[in-house]
């Protein structure tokens, strides 16, 4: 048995934002991907997963009695499917920023929820919304607290753009250019991160009036014209913005960058030759990249993988 695949998702713009209603973009990223599966010798990572699928089942069941209008799943089936050995295949690096438990909660709710809404059906505002909470509340199982953002993109396979927290949308991105010199990369930080503490980090300085200021007045607005630009093709505007982005966040998300990168950081500021934002809570995980010129990029981060997600 396999399943259906389920792809990674990368969150271009809105990191941390989208807690507080900023604009944010998140695109569907093919590189990796999990499905759900059975086989009649499983590895070890396979019964890993087996186990974290019981744990699951019994957060689903849960979930079941306490909303039942919102979410039922066929949970016979899935627990005769876990007891069979059933586990989550996937080439999704964990903790690194781009949505592991999010395609696993796409292929959950895929295979056992009872009326499920289809990508083939007309996806309307509220079918949007209503997709969104039921992800999130899914997905709370592995962090504490879930947007439902993550396993949103991996089950539509589509961009999402959202406009705020109850305003969500499916869109579409400028054409790659292959022939292009301008690059979104990622760039392999070597460690793992951790959504949870990393998100506790940024809820005590929102009690800071300062930081809740510099969210307000430059994060959010200089993440909001990314977005814009980004959706617009405004190639010149958006170098712009990242340049002043990549600052804020290299000045005031100290903890969410790992250390051996800050030096990195502040170099792509002052040269110009690429500019680095969080991607997802950071800690860890993968660095998210831009650049007008990916050679100059590779030559500058030599001795880094820079994987290339996007080329314009």
């Amino acid at each position: 048995m396999k399943g259906p695949l389920f792809y990674s998702k990368i969150l271009l713009f809105g990191e941390y934002g989208i807690i507080k209603d900023s604009k944010g973009l998140s695109i569907p990223y093919n590189f990796f991907k999990g499905a759900l599966k059975k086989e009649k010798n499983p590895s070890e990572n396979a019964r890993q997963s087996n186990q974290a699928l019981h744990e699951f089942a019994s957060h689903l069941s849960k979930l079941q009695t306490e909303e039942p209008d919102l979410v039922s799943f066929d949970l016979k089936s899935l627990q005769h499917d876990i007891d069979q050995g059933m586990y989550f295949d996937s080439s999704i690096p964990q903790g690194y920023g781009i949505g592991s438990s999010g395609a696993l909660v796409a292929a959950i709710y895929d295979k056992y929820a009872h009326d499920k809404i289809t990508v083939l059906e007309n996806l309307t505002r509220d079918k949007l919304l209503k997709l969104k909470e039921i992800f999130g509340k899914m997905e709370s199982f592995f962090h504490g607290k879930s947007s439902g953002l993550d396993p949103l993109n991996s089950y539509l396979s589509l961009p999402i753009l959202i406009n705020s927290k109850d305003n969500i949308e499916s869109t579409s991105i400028p054409s790659q250019n292959a022939e292009g010199k301008g690059a979104v990369f990622l760039l392999d930080s070597g460690i793992t991160g951790e959504t949870a503490p990393m998100v506790q980090i940024f809820m005590e300085k929102m009690k800071q009036e300062g930081f809740r200021n510099v969210i307000k007045n430059e994060f959010i607005k200089h993440t909001d014209a990314c977005v814009e630009d980004f959706l617009s093709g405004n190639v010149k505007s958006l170098f712009g913005n990242l340049k002043q982005l990549s600052h804020v966040v290299l000045d005031h998300f100290k903890p969410m960058i790992p250390s051996k990168f800050h030096q990195l950081w502040q170099q792509g500021i002052e040269t110009n030759d690429y500019y680095l934002k969080l991607c997802g809570s950071g800690g860890g995980g993968y660095i998210l990249g831009f650049t007008q010129d990916l050679d100059k990029a590779k030559t500058a981060l030599a001795g880094h993988k820079l994987e290339v997600v996007y080329n314009f």
